[in-house]
């Protein structure tokens, strides 16, 4: 019988062994802009572009 080989990370911190079957396990996402409303993306979007807007309005002055 064959063993798959291990999936490892090694970092210099943090040491942890799975296999390849087992994938890592899922975290809990605090947040998501796929969560977000239409609204809120549409709002999200529009604050963004302001304030590029406004660091181009003020590098140019």
């Amino acid at each position: 019988m064959v063993t798959p080989p291990s999936h490892d990370h090694t970092h210099p911190h943090h040491v942890h062994n799975h296999g390849l079957a087992a994938p890592h396990p899922a975290q809990p996402i605090t947040w998501s802009i796929l969560r977000m409303t239409v609204l809120s993306r549409l709002t999200a979007a529009i604050a963004v572009s302001g304030v590029l807007w406004a660091f181009v309005w003020l590098s140019m002055k």
